[in-house]
């Protein structure tokens, strides 16, 4: 009989190769590297971050002055209604007719020029002057505004005044002229209508009671007005020089007593005017005097003015006064700065000493944080010893680091870590100083540097 046969077959369990997943193992990295950098930002030290930006410093003081000029009263020699020949701030000339009086009020029709018409000449001069305004208007710059305007007001004003004189002539020239006095002008001048008794104070004779507002008082004329024999009808103008007193405390007087000019800003003047200014005491009380060579046409007709003395107006970089530190620095001559190492770093040649009292050169980088108009330079002090002995470069001359100077700066952090940068301060608030923008070895604008450079040293790395 047959032998069964054997079909079972042996099957063997193998154990499964487990792989390695990748994605588990750059997400352990991932979150090492986080949990370490959120590590380091939460014991590292913490400094407050200042971004440079441009920006300007006014310090001014603002008062009420009184206004003083070369003035001449002219008053009338008989009694009538007054006409003018000329409007109010005109200029006149020596003989021109300046005011008729007459026993009956003339013909306001005929005197008020109604029907004034532009020549085509002045026509166009405005057109111009719209069209140049047009061209060339910025909305910051609200002078031009104002410049447009007295020039537009000033040619209306002269065919209004040629006009009314022209009319006045005629009816002067006419059977109706019997009983009209008139007046010419004694000298060149500004005309102006507002007559107050102050035309005879000086910048010698004044009191401080002429400087008291409250108490001032003015009259002011117009055509048609009737007048007495012997009464101020107008004053004339005949300088453009003219001042303004303002009353000064004692710390003000201090302060400005040594000044011999100063920019001011006046009322309804967009634009500052410099003032020749001089301190004067009078009975234990200071005043200042500012005088002026120009825009007295537009406060002719003005006893008291609000003027504002601008002391300090500057414009720069503006950093917090905390940012800035000083420093010393060895000083050399630029020509000790030389280029080499493994680099094209500035740097110098130190003498160092060698066996059996040879001496040779070594190159040592050192930056040039700053440089004079003379030819100094300044370097870090921390990379030599005092008493060290340089070699200037291609000569055998040599200079020892003997003179330190102190340099005011701040901390840029622009790369990662802080790097003195040296400042010029050009002018200081209580908080911030406005620094020099030109100088290349400073700082620019929209640099970051360190709100507190007692925070920091320099090298250190920070992390904003």
């Amino acid at each position: 009989m047959a032998a069964k046969k054997n079909n079972s077959v042996n099957i063997k369990k193998y154990r499964n190769r487990q792989e390695i997943n990748i994605g588990i193992f750059v997400f352990a990295i991932v979150f090492v590297y986080l949990v370490i950098t959120l590590f380091t930002y939460l014991t590292s030290k913490r400094v407050s971050i200042y971004e440079v930006r441009e920006g300007s410093i006014l310090r001014n003081n603002t008062y009420t002055g009184l206004a003083l000029r070369s003035e001449s009263v002219v008053n009338t020699d008989s009694a009538g209604y007054i006409t003018y020949f000329v409007s109010e701030n005109s200029k006149v000339r020596n003989g021109e007719n300046l005011y008729t009086v007459s026993k009956n009020k003339l013909d306001s029709e005929t005197t008020t020029a109604k029907d004034v018409s532009l020549s085509t000449k002045e026509q166009s001069n405005i057109i111009r002057s719209i069209q140049s305004f047009n061209e060339g208007f910025n909305g910051t710059d609200f002078s031009k505004v104002h410049t447009l305007a007295n020039e537009i007001t000033n040619t209306l004003q002269k065919v209004t005044s040629q006009t009314k004189a022209a009319q006045l002539n005629a009816i002067l020239a006419s059977a109706d002229a019997s009983g009209i006095n008139v007046t010419t002008a004694p000298t060149d001048g500004i005309l102006s209508f507002n007559v107050d008794g102050y035309e005879d104070i000086t910048i010698d004779n004044f009191t401080k009671k002429d400087l008291d507002s409250t108490t001032h008082e003015s009259s002011s004329l117009e055509d048609g007005s009737q007048v007495s024999a012997g009464a101020p009808v107008c004053k004339l103008i005949t300088d453009e020089s003219w001042y303004v007193i303002v009353e000064l405390d004692k710390d003000s007087a201090v302060e400005l007593v040594n000044t011999t000019s100063v920019k001011t800003h006046l009322d309804n003047h967009t634009e500052s005017v410099w003032a020749n200014l001089s301190v004067v005491s009078k009975d234990g009380t200071n005043y200042a005097i500012l005088s002026y060579d120009n825009s007295m046409i537009q406060y002719c007709s003005e006893r008291f003015v609000n003027v504002e003395l601008i002391l300090e107006d500057q414009n720069g970089l503006k950093i917090p006064k905390t940012s800035v530190l000083k420093k010393d620095f060895y000083v050399i001559p630029s020509d000790y700065i030389t280029y080499g190492g493994d680099s094209s770093a500035s740097g110098v040649l130190k003498q160092v000493s060698g066996k059996g009292g040879a001496s040779s050169s070594e190159f040592v980088e050192a930056d040039i944080y700053y440089q004079t108009e003379d030819g100094m330079v300044y370097i870090d002090p921390e990379l030599f010893k005092q008493g060290d002995v340089l070699i200037k470069p291609e000569s055998g001359d040599t200079t020892a680091l003997t003179e330190r100077k102190r340099l005011r700066g701040a901390y840029n952090i622009n790369k990662g870590y802080a790097i003195f940068r040296p400042v010029t301060v050009l002018c200081e608030s209580d908080e911030y100083y406005i620094i020099d923008k030109s100088d290349s070895y400073s700082l620019s604008n929209y640099d970051h540097i360190v709100l507190d450079s007692s925070t920091v040293k320099e090298g250190e790395v920070v992390f904003q």
